[in-house]
């Protein structure tokens, strides 16, 4: 079953970054799905590699799946890991494990062990905006528990990314916090995003005043390349979660912030990390450190969450996983088999493969859009209006 087309898409959702994907075909006509993390203005960077690697793979078996990962690491790429080239891999491995699982006439996750759950629990990103005001957004959080979610993620750091800030700033970040805790009520899930941005000192001193709220982690406190900063925050913080993957891709570099016990729970994103293979060999790295996954998605609601459900379904510690709810409505438009997300679930799908599917015609209609130019602020605002009527209105769930 060898590898005979790579075709790649770049599609546009209408939000702060177009989304890539890539359909791998083999001589027999079985396709597959794939997908490459990328960042807003770098998708066409991505998106070339990819078409590049592409050749490397046409000819060889889509059975050849980690010996094609270390040729591609060996050959390809010299030996030098980066987000890019991670990316672009993950795209090709994991279209390449949807070939292998359609062939087989079976879910993937039963290719990989078989579940460990019947559904994946997901909390909500892509509901809030970063320029309104914090009334405003917690108008849109009631909306994502009123639509079934028990837990969301936001950043309620103001202005730019400094590793620095005022006392000031520290006050808007407890005051939001405070906020939401009593708006959405003692039970529900609130993720706290830090986008690896502060010194020690003031990661340790914000997290000390929201330890009240009982916040469901605190992510990515300082910068991971110096993983001991994200573990002096840890130390100094016992009893709330720290996460840190987010921006870590190698496997390497996740065995340095597991020994470093850098972490009660890791987010590596399965579109950038190598895809699932890689992934697995994460979670078991991450599992005799009694450290919990929690991937990371910021990708599509087709090919990069339905990956992320099988290799959830799998590995046994599985905490959670995320889900942009803002990018939903445009994946479901160009979907022939979507997947449902419901009071904060993901049934298993039960088709062969990841269980999605994509109508190729739809997805051509909506190319890539250049954005052109951006400041700072406006390429970290990637959040958009929360698409209420796409969601039913459930009884919340308690915990998350």
């Amino acid at each position: 079953m060898k590898i005979a087309r790579i075709e790649t898409f770049l599609f546009d959702p209408g939000l702060a970054k177009n989304l890539l994907f890539c359909r791998v075909e083999t001589e027999s006509g079985v396709h597959g799905w794939g997908e490459a993390y990328v960042t807003p203005g770098k998708e066409q960077v991505i998106e070339h590699l990819l078409q590049v690697m592409a050749k490397y793979m046409i000819g060889r078996s889509a059975h050849s799946i980690r010996h094609s990962a270390q040729v591609i690491f060996d050959d390809f790429a010299m030996r030098r890991a980066s987000l890019d080239l991670l990316s672009a891999w993950s795209a090709i491995e994991i279209a390449m494990w949807d070939i292998v699982a359609k062939a087989a006439g079976q879910p993937l996750y039963n290719l990989l062990g078989g579940p460990s759950r019947e559904r994946v629990k997901v909390y909500a990103n892509g509901w809030s905006s970063g320029t309104e005001s914090i009334e405003a957004n917690l108008e849109r959080a009631l909306k994502v528990k009123e639509a079934g979610f028990t837990a969301l993620k936001w950043d309620p750091f103001p202005g730019p990314w400094r590793n620095f800030i005022h006392r000031e700033d520290e006050d808007h970040v407890v005051r939001y916090v405070r906020r939401m805790r009593e708006t959405l009520g003692p039970d529900f899930g609130l993720l706290v995003e830090v986008h690896r941005r502060l010194a020690p000192m003031h990661a340790v001193r914000i997290g000390q005043r929201l330890a009240e709220f009982d916040i469901g982690w605190y992510e990515e406190p300082c910068l991971c390349d110096n993983i001991e900063l994200v573990a002096e925050v840890r130390r100094a913080l016992p009893g709330t979660p720290i996460v840190t993957g987010e921006a870590i891709y190698s496997k390497e570099a996740f065995a340095q912030a597991l020994t470093a016990r850098a972490a009660d729970i890791i987010n590596p994103d399965i579109c950038n990390c190598g895809g699932i293979s890689a992934m697995l060999d994460i979670a078991a790295m991450a599992q005799p450190h009694a450290v919990a996954m929690a991937p990371h998605n910021y990708n599509s609601t087709l090919v990069g969450l339905a990956a992320t459900v099988q290799l959830s379904a799998v590995i046994p510690n599985f905490w959670l996983a995320e889900c942009f709810i803002n990018l939903k409505p445009a994946c479901d438009e160009i979907a022939i088999q979507p997947l449902t997300v419901k009071d904060s679930f993901v049934e298993l799908p039960t088709t062969p493969g990841h269980g999605i599917d994509i109508d190729v015609a739809k997805l051509r209609a909506k190319p890539y859009r250049d954005m052109g130019a951006r400041t700072g602020k406006a390429l970290r605002s990637y959040t958009e209006e929360f698409p209420r009527k796409h969601y039913q209105v459930a009884a919340t769930r308690t915990g998350y």
